[in-house]
């Protein structure tokens, strides 16, 4: 016995057009979108580049609109969202034009204050240890380890 609904062409292609134009998506995410819907290869295929064709996706956007949006929301460095663009299979050259949306005084600007703010917010007695912290935190936000490392010395006089 089957539970799976089946979809018409027309029911998939306007699930599809909502999905995209809700938010931005890479092709990947829509391609496990069209998974979960178990239509054959054709039809999702169809589908994907009839979103192409009316722009409700477009690699390139989705990577300028992931970089600046988890740059300035969520504070990450450049190599953080090189990283998470890498593993939603997004070009190279795509990479390289979403880092362009982020200036390098506005880029300057969110690390000074972020690491600041970080290491002001650090209880750590040892200095040793509190150092640590503070490069262990901003490694994770995905920063250039020289710039951390020029900070935690300035930081730490």
């Amino acid at each position: 016995m089957q539970n799976e609904k089946t979809f018409t062409f027309e029911e998939i292609k306007k699930k599809l057009e909502h999905y995209c134009a809700y938010q931005e998506r890479c092709h990947n995410e829509v391609v496990q979108k069209l998974k979960t819907m178990t239509i054959s290869e054709t039809v999702s295929d169809t589908v994907i580049v009839h979103l192409i064709e009316n722009k409700y996706l477009n690699e390139e956007r989705f990577a300028c609109s992931f970089a600046r949006g988890k740059h300035r929301i969520k504070h990450w460095g450049k190599i953080r969202i090189v990283n998470e663009l890498k593993f939603r299979k997004i070009s190279q050259y795509n990479i390289n034009t979403a880092l362009k949306e982020i200036t390098l005084e506005e880029y300057s600007a969110s690390f000074h204050s972020l690491a600041e703010k970080q290491w002001e917010t650090i209880k750590e007695r040892s200095l040793p240890k509190k150092k640590k912290k503070f490069c262990d935190f901003l490694l994770r936000k995905g920063f250039e380890s020289h710039l951390i490392y020029d900070k935690v010395n300035e930081l730490a006089r």
